[in-house]
């Protein structure tokens, strides 16, 4: 089971999160972009940018932060902030 938790900051505090599970046989980065297609679809967001440090980010460590720089429309919150869980 693969398991992504996507979070939004405001201030330091976590004002919602969310956990997208996917069972699938497909690749890892299929399960990711999926989970975050999910995950900003409850969250009732625009789709945001990769940047190459975002990239290199959850390369390192299996969590990016997305910031204002990383979407197109203005947010009202600090960060939307991804992290692997669980992985198959």
């Amino acid at each position: 089971m693969f398991r992504l938790w996507a979070k939004i900051f405001t201030d330091n505090h976590l004002i919602k999160d969310t956990v997208i599970c996917d069972d699938s046989q497909d690749t890892r980065t299929h399960k990711v972009f999926r989970a975050l297609d999910e995950a900003i679809y409850q969250f009732d967001l625009g789709k945001p940018i990769w940047l190459d440090a975002t990239i290199a980010e959850f390369q390192k460590h299996d969590k990016a932060r997305f910031t204002q720089d990383n979407f197109v429309e203005t947010i009202d919150f600090d960060y939307l902030e991804i992290h692997v869980i669980e992985e198959d």
